[in-house]
């Protein structure tokens, strides 16, 4: 379906998140906790009042940690297919969330941005820190791409890349 090619690439841009994009955002974390909920010995509606408790309280930590942050939708073409969420501090960037729909994970999509902001980062001297799952298939591509493990715990590992040469 999609092609992770340079060509295919263009279709990709980012925009400001407005409170128009709330609905898309609520699903899109509802895909993130999808595995989770499947073990649940939940109803539908149990797990929809699980998620729309839980979107709320991360939106209310991210803007509370992170009053600064740009929140962008990730563009297809037309199409909203994601969120990037990047706190751009006075000594580092925090990457603080990068979230794809699925029918666009693994195409190449979120290994771009990521790299467009470890050049930035680059570029301004700051190097970028941010937190991953332990256990997700992102942990492998935040080290492919250069982070290192920092600190964390079981379920969460702190990360950070330090610019010396921008990435490729």
């Amino acid at each position: 379906m999609l092609s992770p090619d340079a060509a295919a690439l263009r279709a990709l841009a980012l925009r400001p998140a407005t409170t128009e994009d709330e609905p898309f955002l609520r699903r899109l974390f509802a895909t993130t906790r999808a595995f989770e909920l499947a073990l649940m010995p939940w109803n539908d509606q149990q797990k929809d009042a699980f998620i729309t408790m839980q979107f709320s309280a991360q939106r209310r930590q991210y803007e509370s940690s992170y009053p600064n942050a740009e929140h962008s939708i990730i563009l297809w073409g037309e199409a909203s297919i994601g969120r990037l969420l990047v706190d751009k501090g006075e000594r580092e960037y925090t990457l603080v969330d990068i979230a794809l729909v699925a029918d666009y994970q693994n195409r190449g999509i979120g290994t771009r941005l990521i790299r467009d902001l470890l050049r930035e980062a680059a570029a301004a001297g700051e190097p970028v820190r941010l937190h991953v799952s332990a256990n997700g298939g992102a942990l492998r591509l935040y080290e492919r791409l250069g982070f290192y493990r920092i600190g964390g715990d079981t379920a969460y590992l702190e990360m950070i890349w330090v610019p010396s040469v921008p990435p490729s």
